[in-house]
């Protein structure tokens, strides 16, 4: 099975992304999601990089099952 990838941009964690991983998850079950250097840039407000992944979880009742460097994994609770 091939895992679709998410790439978070310098527009962050908006509702339109959420909605994206949402579907990928439903569908597939699993997904990556990669946060871009003008995400980490810009738009990450001095967050560290796990409180990121964790808000992404909570927002899509994901659990994050893989964190290396900026790409995140999500399964479906």
């Amino acid at each position: 099975m091939k895992v679709v990838t998410i790439n978070i941009g310098k527009k962050g964690i908006t509702d339109e992304v959420i909605k994206e991983i949402n579907a990928t998850l439903e569908k597939k079950g699993i997904v990556k999601v990669r946060m871009l250097k003008n995400f980490r840039n810009f738009t990450a407000g001095g967050k560290h990089k796990k409180e990121l992944a964790q808000e992404i979880a909570s927002k899509v009742n994901g659990k994050l099952i893989d964190f290396r460097g900026f790409v995140l994994t999500f399964k479906r609770c």
